[in-house]
């Protein structure tokens, strides 16, 4: 087990190496926006389908047209911390080619290490991308009529991203970690994005959807990554609901850290590397 002191020099060196190539990152961030253009018209859409005389009366399932955008808008703030590109897929590489052994020798556990690793990549990120992110939501700040949440509400909102960070980052890391015992993992990778893209709530909110598929989705831990933040933001999830959410963040949290250090250990005890 490394100290924190390893920790905290894991994390100082991977956030320095990451700034150093940020400069022209600002830009594609604002440039990730543009999307959001093209899902106003298509929410456009089908509101005036909904209310032709009137498509910002119309409301879908407890959503004004106003209240779509603003949630599609959050999704992409929860994503940003949510998302772990490549980590899977490298954890996987790690192990087909032999990588993995530097840290069989060195005071440093893999997965402690890419999550340090993660958490200077998403301190760069935000650092660099809150410029982008104030312009954007100045810009669209008629589609928040209930202007800023209150302070319970965006403290509930900061602590579901960073919960959803870490649920995030175990999750993929299990997906990696099966790299143990399967050559690629790039198939089963691919159909866990499909589900993820459906049911995390990147596409729509999950509450729009008829029963019993929202009570199912309801209880996995996919609607952590997008939905259930953007929801807390908006004030659809409060009082006991919301308090019964959070805990369930947290044990699917706790659930998939463990499951990463038992996947990480079963894995070793099987894993055999050649050569220097």
């Amino acid at each position: 087990m490394e100290s924190l002191e390893t920790r905290w020099m894991i994390l100082r060196i991977a956030l320095a190496e990451r700034l150093a190539y940020r400069g022209d990152f600002m830009l594609g961030t604002l440039m990730r926006f543009l999307p959001v253009i093209t899902q106003i018209f298509l929410w456009w859409s089908i509101f005036q389908s909904i209310s032709p005389s009137d498509p910002n009366a119309g409301r879908l399932s407890g959503y004004s047209f106003r209240d779509m955008v603003a949630y599609y808008l959050l999704t992409m703030v929860g994503r940003a911390f949510s998302s772990m590109p490549s980590l899977s897929s490298s954890i996987a590489v790690k192990i087909r080619d032999g990588e993995i052994k530097k840290f069989l020798v060195q005071p440093v556990e893999l997965v402690s290490f890419l999550f340090w690793s993660r958490v200077a990549h998403k301190i760069a990120y935000y650092t660099i991308a809150t410029i982008p992110f104030v312009i954007v939501f100045v810009v669209c700040r008629d589609f928040f009529p209930a202007g800023v949440p209150n302070v319970w509400t965006m403290l509930a909102f900061i602590l579901s991203l960073g919960l959803s960070f870490m649920l995030g980052f175990y999750l993929e890391a299990c997906i990696g970690l099966i790299g143990f015992w399967m050559l690629e993992v790039s198939s089963l990778l691919f159909v866990y994005m499909l589900f993820q893209f459906f049911l995390s709530g990147h596409m729509f909110p999950l509450d729009i959807l008829p029963e019993p598929w929202f009570t199912v989705i309801n209880y996995l831990p996919i609607k952590y990554l997008a939905y259930f933040p953007a929801a807390v933001a908006l004030g659809k999830v409060q009082g006991m609901a919301l308090v019964i959410d959070m805990l369930m963040l947290v044990g699917w949290t706790i659930l998939f850290a463990a499951l990463s250090k038992v996947l990480y250990r079963l894995g070793l005890r099987r894993y055999s590397g050649f050569g220097g």
